[in-house]
């Protein structure tokens, strides 16, 4: 696999397009000659023009699709923050290598590739299935020091850029975020709480159902790690090395890599859109290719959603994680994709065009 150049080339090279304005209107162009009420289908109806504007052609293929699940270790689960230790990461990328977790079940259904990915397990010996691309053996715990280096978090965003790319070359259209890592909701909410400037207590949920005693626990956890390691909220690179994680930078890449190559990206729930918001921060233009499925049911789930300027599709109190509800979200998509392309139109019906009415 050839490297990408550094992050700071990618991030200049993401540009608006002059073209995609002319397919946005294509594409509503489109929808408006559908034998329907004028926007009936609503939010599905503007996901599809933002679809054919990122990829510059209002005819629509995302039928090549794929979810990337990102699997790591946080070394903050050794502050009592979760219900379960790190093993249980491996036991779900070991299932998701055989096409048998939570995700790849829904997946099937979704039509939809389940690309499991170690990024930074902590000892995981390797799994059958599972791809290659370790960043370190797992993060350092962030209330004794920071996370990572500044240099491997450079690497996991160019990681997931690389894994956008290499998807991209073999025909996939359309990408799903997902992510496996116990204590992973501990350096999101870390992150979240540096990018928008929050109280803790506000950002911070009971991720995989911890007691009062065990969210209080991770309340200070946080606390601590954000004092003692004083990320700059200007920087999310630096957020990231600080008190992230090597799955929240990797889907920072994978957001980044979905500009770059005009491939729309389904944010998952909070943890995923945590690194759609360091990739906006790192490049506002990367936005055009986020697209959100659901808001999670984590306390701020639609917070971020909205510092992200972004609708879900879906809202059903979900928090699974794993990419559930970016694959549940596919679906919705197809049917929005079936009429665009195959619906009956106003001329082939004989029916009367709607008209924008004022007032």
């Amino acid at each position: 696999m050839t490297k990408l150049e550094n992050l700071n080339a990618i991030l200049t090279s993401i540009q608006p397009d002059p073209r995609e304005d002319a397919a946005r209107q294509a594409a509503h162009r489109q929808w408006a000659s559908i034998a329907k009420p004028l926007d009936s289908l609503g939010l599905l109806e503007t996901a599809v023009e933002n679809i054919a504007a990122l990829t510059l052609d209002h005819n629509i293929d995302v039928s090549k699709r794929s979810l990337i699940l990102l699997c790591a270790d946080n070394g903050v689960v050794a502050q009592g923050v979760t219900q379960t230790d790190y093993t249980v990461t491996a036991a779900v990328a070991r299932n998701a290598g055989q096409n048998r977790s939570s995700v790849c079940k829904m997946a099937q259904v979704a039509g939809c590739n389940v690309v499991p990915v170690d990024i930074g397990m902590k000892d995981p010996g390797g799994i059958p299935g599972v791809l290659d691309r370790r960043i370190g053996n797992g993060t350092g715990d962030i209330t004794q020091g920071p996370a990572m280096n500044r240099e491997q978090a450079e690497q996991a965003v160019l990681t997931g850029v690389e894994l956008v790319r290499d998807l991209r070359e073999q025909g996939v259209g359309l990408i799903a975020t997902g992510e496996m890592g116990i204590g992973n909701t501990t350096t999101s909410s870390a992150v979240a709480c540096v990018l928008l400037d929050r109280p803790v207590v506000e950002m911070t949920g009971r991720g995989a159902g911890l007691s009062d005693e065990g969210l209080q626990r991770k309340i200070k956890a946080i606390e601590t790690a954000i004092a003692l390691n004083k990320p700059d909220p200007a920087d999310p690179l630096d957020a990231l090395t600080k008190v992230g994680g090597f799955d929240i930078a990797g889907m920072c890449g994978i957001f980044l890599g979905g500009a770059l190559y005009r491939t729309p990206v389904l944010m998952d729930g909070f943890i995923s859109t945590v690194a759609a918001l360091c990739a906006l921060r790192l490049c506002p233009e990367a936005g055009k290719a986020m697209f959100a499925s659901h808001v999670s049911a984590e306390p701020a789930g639609r917070l971020i959603l909205d510092a992200l300027d972004k609708k879900p599709l879906i809202t059903a109190g979900m928090r699974l994680g794993e990419g559930t509800g970016a694959v549940a979200a596919i679906p919705l998509l197809d049917m929005a994709l079936s009429l665009y392309s195959e619906g009956a139109t106003f001329d082939g019906t004989g029916i009367e065009a709607y008209t924008p009415q004022g007032g």
